[in-house]
């Protein structure tokens, strides 16, 4: 598994947030790929106070214990409200800019490091993936390095907190049917790259997974997926533990 971080010059992501933090506004954070039309991301979104988060996101902060590691943590919003509540966590991201923005924030502990890097060596009572955090998985085949990671870092009795989406809605036709070519790579498997003004990142993998199959690989690889709860399309919250 790659285990490199974003050169500054090339993180969109990180200078959009960065630019927000300063400012208070920023431009547009384009998300392209090669099988949806572009789209974009709100950055004022990322900076989000827990009352303006979603019902999964705060049921994943309400079951987050001891000490948590929050992967993929972007502007910092989950890193804050969680300390907030008196909580100890350690915020990840592959963004420089991004985590030079926690650190001011207030994010007591933000690194710029890879998952998957071993320099990240400590243990963890949760592991918080949310806001699609099943993407950084990036391809169904990556599920087992995936899996040996995450038994690497959590304490035992540890729990990982992963939101996702099942992506099976795109693919529905006008009369309920699916058309899914079932030889295919996996449906959920996307390819990303963001851009913002004259910044461009490099494309990237991207998992959405419903959570049957999330469950499959997880009893896979000796973990045990439990649904927490769904949202209103598609989306949902898983907890992985142990077996």
């Amino acid at each position: 598994m790659n285990t490199q971080v974003l050169d500054a010059r090339h993180d969109p992501m990180g200078a959009a947030i960065a630019d927000f933090y300063k400012n208070g506004i920023a431009g547009r954070l384009r998300v392209l790929s090669s099988m949806f039309d572009e789209d974009e991301i709100p950055v004022a979104h990322l900076f989000r106070e827990e009352d303006e988060m979603g019902e999964l996101e705060l049921k994943a902060l309400g079951l987050s214990k001891g000490r948590i590691l929050d992967v993929g943590a972007g502007a910092g919003c989950h890193a804050l409200a969680l300390q907030d509540k008196g909580m100890s966590v350690t915020a990840i991201d592959v963004s420089p800019l991004s985590v030079e923005v926690m650190a001011k924030s207030g994010v007591d502990d933000a690194r710029l490091v890879n998952l998957y890097d071993d320099a990240l060596c400590e243990k963890f009572d949760t592991i918080l993936m949310l806001m699609n955090g099943s993407g950084i998985i990036g391809k169904i085949a990556n599920m087992p390095q995936f899996f040996a990671r995450i038994d690497s870092l959590l304490a035992e009795g540890g729990q990982v907190l992963m939101d996702s989406s099942d992506l099976i809605y795109l693919f529905e036709d006008e009369e309920g049917g699916v058309d899914i070519d079932l030889a295919g790579d996996y449906y959920g498997e996307v390819d990303f790259a963001m851009q913002y003004k004259n910044i461009k990142g490099e494309p990237f993998d991207w998992l959405y997974i419903d959570f049957e199959t999330l469950a499959f690989h997880a009893a896979e690889n000796g973990f045990v997926a439990e649904l927490v709860a769904e949202g209103e399309h598609y989306d949902y919250l898983a907890r992985i533990t142990r077996k």
